[in-house]
């Protein structure tokens, strides 16, 4: 579809929506694009000031666009600001921060059963709705729940996740809006579904039921592993690395156990090669050398980049670096915290 007029005639139910309104003012917005020349990859949320500044000689990225890697007015826009300067812009891509907004997104996967999806539809107290990029799926903006701090394992989680993966609860987290509304006929099959009573009767009661579920998190954030931009001098790497993918073949998880969730699986991912890393670290450590918590980060992340896949989400940054060399970090804090609960399993943490 190409935008001829402007943007707000095109979408009135968006920019006119309160719920949008209300973070319009907040200098995180931008669109979702590729980021190389790649068709096969998923779009991700770009430098938008890039995009219209054009590159530079210290540009250091492949293709025309590069991923955005500041929530702020470094490479971001508010919603006014983007309107004006991309009025034919496909999409607006926003970073949404619950404690900050006071909302919460919704989001109803394509592969979601049609019955939930339909309960989902239903929930009361929504404040804007809207296909997805797929137009399969479904985005659905509510107030922040009520019961949002009364499950402390859920605390912090920057998205809650259904576990076929059907439909998830974001909190601190990149939203695509297509600005495209349900059609009639989907929320009138949804208002007409027969069965006696919803599974949720509100939004506080979806959240409560995966909340009540999550995972414990660790105490010590990715934040804590500090890693610099580039990989330091760290003694016999390549051994570690290599050690580490010999230990560790045959005993990968294939994305399908994960339902196809590939950030869970490239977590499991991470978490066996940590462990297998784990043999190689001892025996070089016997000889006297000192492994910090960013050398085993990056030992991770090197042997991750040899078994998982590329894909647009990768060329993301995350807390100043590369997204999967954050995840490691989050991992390695993890084990880090566990180690620090568990003193009399005799396990001690690097340091």
């Amino acid at each position: 579809m190409t935008i001829s007029a402007h943007p707000r005639k095109w979408f009135p139910q968006f920019y006119g929506n309160t719920a949008i309104r209300a973070v319009a003012s907040a200098s995180r917005w931008t669109v979702s694009g590729r980021v190389s020349d790649d068709d096969t990859e998923a779009k991700v949320p770009i430098d938008v000031r890039h995009l219209l500044a054009g590159c530079t000689t210290a540009c250091r990225h492949d293709g025309k666009l590069r991923g955005a890697f500041a929530l702020n007015d470094t490479c971001l826009m508010d919603l006014a600001e983007l309107t004006v300067a991309l009025p034919h812009a496909r999409n607006h891509a926003f970073y949404l921060q619950t404690q900050t907004d006071g909302l919460v997104v919704i989001d109803i996967e394509p592969t979601c059963p049609p019955d939930i999806a339909a309960d989902l539809l239903r929930l009361p107290d929504i404040l804007y709705s809207e296909l997805s990029m797929s137009a399969r799926g479904y985005h659905l903006i509510a107030p922040v729940p009520a019961n949002l701090h009364d499950f402390p394992t859920a605390a912090g989680k920057r998205v809650l996740r259904e576990e076929h993966g059907w439909y998830e609860i974001l909190f601190d987290h990149w939203v695509t809006f297509t600005r495209t509304p349900i059609p009639e006929r989907i929320i009138g099959r949804a208002a007409a579904a027969t069965a006696a009573a919803p599974r949720f009767a509100s939004v506080n009661e979806l959240y409560r039921d995966l909340a009540e579920h999550a995972r414990v998190n660790p105490s010590m954030p990715s934040t804590a592993v500090g890693t610099g931009r580039s990989m330091p001098e760290i003694p016999h790497a390549a051994e570690v690395v290599e050690h580490t993918l010999l230990n560790a073949r045959g005993r990968l998880r294939g994305p399908s156990d994960f339902d196809d969730d590939l950030s869970r699986w490239e977590f499991s991912v991470l978490g066996t090669l940590y462990h297998e890393m784990q043999v190689p670290l001892r025996t070089y450590s016997a000889l006297g050398v000192h492994y910090s918590t960013s050398d085993r980060t990056w030992l991770l992340y090197r042997a991750a980049l040899e078994v998982i896949p590329a894909r647009a989400k990768h060329h993301q940054s995350r807390n100043g670096r590369a997204f999967l060399l954050d995840r490691a970090a989050a991992l390695v804090a993890d084990r880090e915290a566990a180690a620090l609960r568990a003193p009399h399993e005799g396990v001690s943490p690097a340091r």
